[in-house]
């Protein structure tokens, strides 16, 4: 069962009081995906430039 409250002004409020607090937190999780994805791309790179082009006598 949903329970609504009696005026919409008290859900608008608390509404924007939840979105407040939610974006002063900042974006970190986006930060650590990146910072995840960069650090497998890097990987991948440095796997393949070992692994491959020195492993060839390429220098």
């Amino acid at each position: 069962m949903i329970v609504e409250p009696d005026t919409p002004a008290e859900t608008e409020a608390a509404n924007q009081q939840r979105v407040d607090a939610i974006v002063a937190q900042g974006p970190g999780g986006a930060f650590a995906l990146a910072g995840v994805a960069v650090a497998i791309v890097m990987l991948i790179w440095f796997a393949f430039y070992f692994l491959v082009f020195v492993a060839r006598g390429g220098a």
